[in-house]
């Protein structure tokens, strides 16, 4: 079995964001997916945390904090309770030092605990202020809470999901959360640009769940306004281009095969049935192929039925024909391309000795990102984060003493 390479954590160095410190206030997935970005490429990451921290602490696989783990890397924690006046008040006198503020709270809350996006843009001019939300900071539905999930059955993607037999079928990942999270940090660093002009000023980033998920659709308002119809379900099919499947292999195991050029779409018919097959009328052209992919999917289905997973591979890669093996997680992280690019590497851990963390995303040439810090303990940065504001041993005992601060056992 291959191993994964293991890496010891990067030493901090200057990045592409050395010098923008972030507030994050946010917690589970699109907030965080943010910040793991920025703080991979040298972003100052304070996770502003209460309670009982950010949520995803609490999300354990065999009593290990996997998903604290996965998305807290790079990033310190202070652990603060907002509830608490001088709690919020040391919270502000953090905001002149920010470049971006991050919160997720219901749309009204940051309002109600004295912390509007006004106020803050009052204290530093140049803030860029992220606003999380289910629905948008307005709308009919701004006020309801809008976890992913609900996001995912709501935009329309969950009724193109999954076989036309079949109920609609929710992702099995954290689809809304993360896709909001990368346009959330694409606008984050638009704002942060026109913050940085000699003349720039902050603003407010309203960044919903719903509308990133709906926009990565596609144009299916448009085809329904065309057409009266509501796309169905199609398993793994396409309603644009054809071949484009998965079909079973005679070991058991399933291959991915997609022709969605003119070209390839030849070369593969030919490949797999000579010149007769590539001059079946039935399969001349895409739309000829779109609405006979019930007899194109036999034939494709019939001939890899007959081979194996490996046999499949090496015919169509001598075809120069686009097919991928259909992974699961245990088969990805041991294939040898993503072994040689690290696109996975093992990292030191305190509960599981080395744990899997993926590469950072995207690998720039000149200023790469690194991996330079596990996760942190739940206020394990609270006295280095405060003594930059000047607060002394005994004024932080004070604190301490009033609940305006926490400390985990360990920090």
């Amino acid at each position: 079995m291959t191993m994964l390479h293991r890496r010891d954590y990067a030493p901090q160095a200057p990045g592409t964001l050395d010098g923008v410190r972030v507030l994050d206030l946010s917690r589970l997935i699109c907030g965080n997916t943010m910040t793991q970005l920025m703080a991979d490429f040298g972003a100052e990451v304070i996770k502003v945390e209460f309670g009982d921290g950010d949520t995803l602490r609490a999300w354990e696989t065999a009593g290990i904090d996997i998903n604290w783990k996965f998305y807290g890397r790079n990033k310190k924690s202070l652990w603060m309770d907002l509830r608490k006046e001088r709690a919020r008040d040391l919270l502000l006198r953090l905001v002149p030092g920010a470049a971006i503020f991050i919160e997720s709270f219901r749309p009204g809350a940051l309002e109600e605990m004295a912390l509007s996006p006004a106020r803050l843009l009052e204290i530093n001019p140049r803030l860029v202020v992220v606003r999380i939300s289910g629905w948008g900071q307005d709308g009919p539905y701004h006020r309801r809470p809008g976890f992913g999930s609900i996001i995912e059955g709501m935009s329309g993607f969950a009724s193109m999901n999954g076989f036309a037999d079949r109920e609609p079928v929710l992702p099995p990942t954290y689809l809304a959360d993360s896709i909001a999270g990368l346009y959330g940090c694409s606008a984050a660093m638009m704002a942060l640009r026109e913050a940085e002009k000699a003349d720039g000023r902050g603003q407010v980033i309203d960044l919903p769940l719903l509308d990133p998920l709906f926009t990565i659709l596609g144009p299916h308002a448009a085809a329904h306004r065309l057409t009266g119809r509501v796309k169905p379900r199609m398993g793994s099919r396409s309603g644009n281009s054809a071949p484009r499947n998965v079909y079973r292999c005679r070991d058991g195991r399933y291959i991915g095969v997609v022709a969605s050029i003119q070209k390839m779409a030849e070369r593969l018919l030919r490949a797999i049935g000579g010149d007769a097959l590539a001059a079946d009328p039935r399969f001349a052209t895409n739309s000829d192929r779109v609405k006979n992919v019930e007899a194109l999917d036999a034939v494709i289905g019939r001939f890899i039925g007959e081979r194996t997973l490996d046999e499949n591979l090496e015919f169509f890669g001598d075809a120069d024909i686009t097919a991928g093996p259909i992974y699961d997680i245990a088969q990805i992280v041991q294939d040898p391309h993503v072994v040689e690019r690290e696109i996975v590497a093992d990292y030191p851990d305190a509960d599981m000795e080395w744990f899997p963390m993926h590469h950072v995303v995207p690998r720039l040439s000149a200023t790469p990102g690194a991996i330079h810090s596990p996760a942190p303990r739940l206020g394990e940065h609270n006295r280095e984060i405060l003594r930059g504001l000047g607060v002394d041993d005994g004024a932080y005992a004070d604190l301490l003493a009033q609940g305006a601060l926490r400390e985990s056992a360990a920090g």
